[in-house]
């Protein structure tokens, strides 16, 4: 199996399997996993080697410099970035408006960068 298709299938396959008591800060750490594993998908299939960076603003602008279509706002970037960091620590955790917003942008991305990936 090629390095495109092992991070494709490693996207998304947690996004909603939580147990019985909503967890908050996995759906956040979960929706940014997603994200990034579709970027650095995209940036395989391309012909670049990703970084090791969990910061979906940079991988952005590596994405931009070899995808001429890639754009997306850095609003939702910084979100998930920051939505994953800080819910994984003690004194911090996600609420449900917080997590909602994680899955929306989520969801998004993930439809904008499949189809990049499959038209790349």
């Amino acid at each position: 199996m090629n390095a495109t298709k092992r991070m494709l299938r490693m996207t998304c396959g947690r996004l909603g399997h939580f147990g019985t008591r909503p967890n908050y800060d996995a759906a956040c750490f979960h929706a940014q996993q997603c994200v990034e594993k579709l970027m650095k998908g995209l940036l395989i299939t391309l012909g670049s080697v990703p970084p090791r960076t969990h910061d979906l603003a940079n991988l952005s602008h590596l994405v931009s410099a070899s995808c001429l279509s890639w754009a997306w706002p850095l609003e939702d970037l910084r979100l998930l970035t920051r939505a994953a960091v800080t819910f994984r620590y003690p004194g911090e955790s996600a609420e449900r408006q917080e997590a909602q917003a994680a899955l929306d942008a989520c969801t998004r991305l993930r439809l904008h960068l499949r189809g990049l990936v499959a038209g790349a």
